[in-house]
């Protein structure tokens, strides 16, 4: 209240009324950072967990579907879904975007769900569903460069050693796998379709979205499932598919892709790219890995290593890093001073 009461005389000296003069707005990196609520770590835990567990079930279903047919089955399926609901709930209102906002979702939902996910199931032919969980792991990584050379925001420390600290871990974790069997076929389509989920997700910030975050999810999700239609079909996966031969546990690890991995997950993950700092949603990639571990050592019985147990503590190490740089309040600019409620929004002085 003092620096309030100090400035009136000084106006009127002047000639000023300082009540009737307000300055401009701060700039934007000057003000602090939105806080973020119990809906965004909530929905994180949701993406966490759920995704963490669909590698073990991606791994299940192509043992008897072919890859990109059963990936547009369940994307076809979730987005048909998730339409009947909006047209249930909300009547045609709920679907309407503009053009630009329709090619915007299928164009994200092509990254991410063809590029990013299409090449994850294909690389699962191939690669065993730990270690691509591990893989996939490198997406925070491309986040923070697409977001340093293509968004102009320069990465915190933190979150650079956030980052470099959790590709440590992936590194322990994965080298004993990838001295074994593993193709190298299907190491480079899962480093690619990490690469196409990071653009994915990137650019889901940078263009017009849908405002209803179920309409873009329900859009991209019939774009993505198509084109991995076209894809399977142009690959000849429908020739000799026989869906007496698909077995039961393959049936339900795609009604668990459906429902869990797509309609709850990759909604949740839509919502947080609007609500939350990319480089905290990407974080998701390093959880990810050691839960597909915990479910294998629980689920198959696949033994807990030392290098295991040693990686799975460096991720969750290098994950508290990238998440307290998000959780903190930004600081002003040098030479900026905070905000304070009482002080005058003039620029006069005496």
């Amino acid at each position: 209240m003092t620096s309030s009461a100090s400035s009136r005389p000084a106006a009127a000296n002047t000639g000023t009324d300082a009540q009737s003069t307000p300055a401009p707005p701060p700039p934007a990196d000057a003000r602090p950072a939105p806080r973020l609520g119990g809906a965004v770590w909530l929905a994180l835990l949701v993406v966490y967990v759920v995704w963490g567990s669909t590698y073990l079930a991606i791994r299940i279903a192509v043992e008897t579907m072919p890859s990109f047919l059963s990936a547009a089955a369940r994307f076809l399926t979730a987005g048909l879904l998730l339409v009947g609901y909006l047209l249930v709930r909300q009547g045609p209102a709920g679907l309407k975007v503009t053009r630009r906002q329709l090619a915007s979702s299928a164009l994200v939902g092509v990254l991410l769900l063809t590029g990013g996910n299409g090449l994850v199931v294909l690389g699962e032919t191939f690669v065993p569903s730990g270690l691509t969980a591990l893989l996939v792991a490198a997406v925070p990584l491309w986040m923070v460069v697409l977001t340093a050379f293509g968004g102009g925001e320069r990465p915190k420390p933190a979150e650079l050693a956030g980052v470099l600290l959790g590709l440590v871990g992936l590194g322990v974790l994965s080298a004993p796998a990838i001295g074994g069997s593993v193709k190298p076929v299907g190491v480079i389509l899962i480093i690619v379709a990490t690469l196409l989920w990071a653009a994915g997700s990137f650019a889901s910030k940078k263009i017009p979205m849908p405002g209803n975050v179920l309409a873009a999810s329900a859009f991209q999700m019939l774009t993505g499932g198509l084109c991995d239609l076209l894809i399977g079909l142009a690959r000849g996966e429908q020739h000799g598919l026989d869906l007496g031969a698909v077995s039961g546990r393959s049936w339900l690890a795609l009604a668990y892709l459906v429902l869990f991995g797509s309609l709850l997950a990759f909604t949740a993950y839509a919502w947080l790219l609007r609500a939350a700092p990319l480089t905290l949603v990407g974080t998701y990639a390093y959880v990810n890995p050691v839960v597909a571990v915990l479910l294998g050592w629980l689920i198959l019985a696949e033994p807990l290593t030392g290098p295991t147990l040693a990686g799975g503590a460096i991720v969750v190490v290098g994950v508290c890093l990238v998440v307290s740089v998000s959780r903190r309040p930004g600081r002003p600019p040098r030479g900026v001073s905070p905000a304070r409620p009482d002080a005058p929004r003039s620029s006069a002085r005496g």
